[in-house]
């Protein structure tokens, strides 16, 4: 465990790579991916913010349908949003290759998988009901807008998408925010601490649409992902712990909104 642990960071990689061009590459695919999203995410929050009326007046929709009144259409945008989202995965892979390690090196592999998926189903379980209470609380104090999980028609295809949505966010967040983006940091010299504040940050600001508490409550959960990924040496739990989390939320408001009086709804 120790020796697998080791690798989290690692030399520079073989080949002659600088840290100047890891620090570019390290840039690149955040600017395709999650720092997208949170520069993205920001402007959303100030758009929220500045609009009339309270944050939890508002909403934030995800999985929403992408061709109303055309079932087949629709799923056809779905699927192909869901994979495209998974190119920037396919290139960390590309590049994590390049150093003749591969995804193996931040442990998404098959070596453990019903080890990855029990501590994973126990992280989700602590922190989902944890996560739930904080948004309410948040919520109800005017800090986060009404999270919307899922507004889809009524469709045969309605909850695999949902499933394959939640897998394609845990693969994309865990693999990038913290096993590529701590490797990489690493390398390039950061200390154990300025790395977690950067890959907990950095999950925060890219769900801050959901407003403050959204923002805090991802970065403290990403701070707990740095901390369970030095552990383990593997980001395997963490995406199951975080895909379950979300098929919990997306499937889970599916079937409860309109039962329950304590879920709010847009």
């Amino acid at each position: 465990m120790q020796a697998e642990a080791g690798r989290v960071a690692g030399p520079l990689p073989e080949g002659g790579l600088s840290r100047k061009v890891l620090r570019s590459e390290l840039l690149l695919v955040l600017a395709l991916s999650l720092g997208a999203s949170a520069v993205a995410s920001l402007i959303s929050f100030i758009g929220a913010l500045t609009k009339p009326g309270g944050l939890k007046d508002q909403a934030a929709h995800l999985n929403t349908s992408a061709a109303p009144g055309r079932p087949w259409l629709d799923l056809a945008w779905q699927l192909f949003g869901i994979a495209t989202a998974l190119v920037p995965v396919v290139l960390v892979a590309h590049l994590l290759l390049r150093e003749g390690t591969g995804l193996r090196a931040i442990g998404f592999d098959r070596r453990r998988p019903w080890g990855d998926v029990g501590r994973g189903a126990l992280v989700a379980a602590v922190i989902g009901s944890a996560g739930l209470a904080f948004y309410l609380g948040a919520r109800a104090a005017g800090f986060n807008l009404t999270v919307v999980p899922e507004s889809l028609p009524p469709v045969w295809w309605k909850y695999p998408v949902l499933v394959l949505s939640a897998v394609q966010n845990s693969v994309v967040e865990e693999v990038i925010v913290v096993g590529y983006l701590l490797r990489r940091l690493g390398q390039l010299g950061w200390t154990p601490m300025a790395a977690l504040v950067a890959s907990s940050v950095l999950r925060g600001s890219y769900h801050l649409y959901q407003g403050i508490g959204g923002f805090i409550g991802n970065m403290v959960m990403g701070a707990v992902f740095v901390l369970l990924y030095r552990r383990w040496g593997r980001v395997g739990p963490l995406v199951a712990a975080h895909a379950l989390l979300d098929i919990v939320a997306f499937v889970g408001y599916a079937v409860l909104k309109g039962n329950v009086g304590w879920l709010p709804a847009a």
